[in-house]
């Protein structure tokens, strides 16, 4: 019995522990989020137009076309090798960026020196299929670590801290050396690396299969509770102290307790023993009367269904809403039949048209600031998107936690997500100064953390958790296509209304001439275009919703049978 007992705490420790390393492998390797605090330094050393940095910021997110060589690589490599490899790309991939920005820009006679251009789109490419590369291990691990319903509460933990990878590398860059912009280049080459080893041993207890797990509901929710907490803690303390401009000395030590918050989480799993042995695998006990009134309520809502369903039979709006939608959740959709599915590009349409258009911004963020004499607050701008990307994706879990009080499918909560988004943009349209590009900034980072934190749910959910390597890959092609559309936009804007500048490199006193944009008109027309694709993808969502409710609801009311016949069994 005790050595039974102590089997069991001694998987829960090593599950518990893969998902803490899975949060500092996401948290450290979110590189493309901080492409703003460099990409001015860069577009100055390379003496490129705003158009050409644009295709640069395009080829990250293009690696992520590329995601599907990870589970490829998982096919021939064990898990730690593929961590390992991600890592030797990003750290090879951003070496030769911070070389090209700190050291290959000038020869030794100070002359300006030719890097090809292809070569840096080339590593750009790279370092995003880096971290497309990380993220499949993350996801990996949370599934083969977690029963089937505490996997989306461990994959929105793990992404979250993706999210805050901008804040941690701002408080790194300030802590060494707040005034170079090619500090960033050489933490994203650098800190991955570091993180992965760090994370090796962990990651090697972690089991090829799920047939060790073991579903503690009420145990396993309290742990998720904490670690959230803990999590929410973390973000609160980067908004708090990730902005301000402080000394060297002061760096240090926000930095210092950034780590510490970052290693808390390992207490809760060094602190797990399991379920009370009086209760080793408790579910919910509801009384007998409760549960007969909550199957004749799955009953009375199957019946209402079947009765809107037969009104909206022959009319037109019924012919839309009904045609090709999902009946149930969970079924297993091949490479063409998801192709095929409509339900799938209302899907696509609400990523491409809303969490995307997110991403976009914040690799804008470097020129808008500038653009609004908001320079000096760029640092400030990073940790604000940084930190609500953040809260976003942790929001993403409340359904998990609400699933009880608020019955509302996940399609739904995707739907409300969308909603602060062309807000924001049409906030930022009428009126762009430095309170308002605050706000902006913060709305666009909530929306888009929820979208990315929840789709691989959602994907999961909707056309089956066991294709979720491959659907989940086709449904972020959008990514790269997005990056190039309304960068572009962007782009054309700012080239359109900047004038040719002559720019002095204070550390090497090389002058070179380069496209400025300086005013309200370099992203006003941007802002307006980017909130109307916005509301786009809010009306995709709406309908998703719309078509997949009585999915979820006839999923749930067959969950609620089943656990009630195991119940009276």
């Amino acid at each position: 019995m005790d050595d039974g007992r102590r089997s069991e705490e001694g998987e829960a420790w090593r599950r518990w522990s893969v998902l803490v390393a899975t949060v500092w492998v996401q948290a450290l390797t979110g590189t493309n989020f901080d492409f703003s605090a460099y990409s001015s330094a860069l577009k100055s050393s390379l003496g490129i137009s705003q158009e050409a940095l644009n295709y640069l910021a395009t080829a990250s997110d293009l690696g992520k076309a590329f995601g599907w060589s990870s589970g490829l690589a998982l096919l021939h490599m064990p898990l730690h090798g593929v961590l390992l490899v991600s890592a030797a790309m990003g750290f090879a991939a951003y070496a030769l960026q911070y070389c090209c920005l700190a050291f290959l820009n000038t020869t030794s006679a100070g002359a300006p020196m030719a890097i090809p251009y292809p070569l840096v789109f080339l590593v750009c490419l790279i370092a995003g299929c880096s971290i497309c590369w990380f993220n499949t291990v993350c996801f990996v691990l949370c599934i083969r670590s977690f029963s089937t319903s505490n996997r989306p509460l461990a994959l929105s933990l793990s992404i979250s801290f993706n999210g805050l990878s901008a804040a941690f590398y701002t408080l790194f860059a300030n802590a060494l050396s707040p005034l170079s912009p090619s500090i960033y280049l050489l933490l994203n080459a650098i800190l991955p690396l570091a993180v992965s080893i760090i994370a090796l041993p962990v990651i090697l207890l972690c089991h090829t299969n799920d047939s060790h797990l073991h579903s503690i509901p009420n145990h396993d929710r309290r742990v998720f509770l904490g670690l959230y907490i803990l999590a929410f803690i973390t973000g609160i303390y980067l908004v708090a102290f990730g902005s301000f401009t402080t000394t060297s000395s002061t760096a240090w030590v926000i930095l210092t307790g950034a780590m510490v918050l970052l290693a808390l989480p390992l207490i809760i799993p060094a602190c797990s023993h399991g379920p009370d042995p009086a209760q080793p695998l408790s579910h919910d006990d509801p009384h007998k009367p409760l549960l007969v009134s909550n199957n004749n309520q799955t009953e009375s809502d199957a019946m209402m269904e079947k009765a809107m369903e037969h009104q909206l039979q022959g009319s037109c709006c019924g012919t839309i809403l009904d045609k090709g939608r999902l009946v149930v959740l969970g079924e297993e959709h091949s490479a063409k039949k998801l192709i095929g599915c409509v339900d799938f590009w209302l899907y696509y349409t609400a990523y491409f048209c809303g969490a995307t258009v997110g991403l976009v911004y914040s690799n804008n963020l470097g020129q808008i600031a500038q653009s609004l004499h908001q320079q000096s607050r760029l640092t400030m701008l990073l940790a604000v998107y940084s930190s609500f990307s953040f809260f976003g994706r942790l929001l993403s879990a409340l359904p998990e936690f609400l699933h009880r009080k608020v019955s509302l499918a996940r399609t739904g909560w995707l739907a409300a997500a969308l909603l602060p988004m062309p807000m924001a943009f049409f906030l930022m349209w009428k009126q762009q100064d430095g309170s308002t590009l605050v706000v902006g900034t913060a709305l666009v980072s909530l929306s888009s953390g929820f979208i990315f934190a929840a789709a691989v749910s959602v994907t999961s959910e909707l056309f089956g958790p066991n294709s979720i390597g491959v659907n989940h890959n086709i449904l972020i092609t959008n990514i790269p296509l997005g990056s190039f559309l309304y960068g572009q936009i962007a782009a054309l804007v700012y080239d359109a209304n900047g004038q040719r500048m002559t720019v002095v490199d204070n550390r090497t006193g090389i002058t070179d001439t380069m496209i400025m944009c300086m005013g309200v008109k370099c992203y006003s027309t941007t802002f307006f275009v980017w909130g109307c694709i916005t509301l786009l993808g809010l009306a995709s969502s709406i309908l998703l919703f719309i078509r997949t409710k009585q999915a979820y609801a006839s999923t749930a009311s067959r969950s609620s049978r089943k656990h009630l016949h195991q119940v009276y069994s």
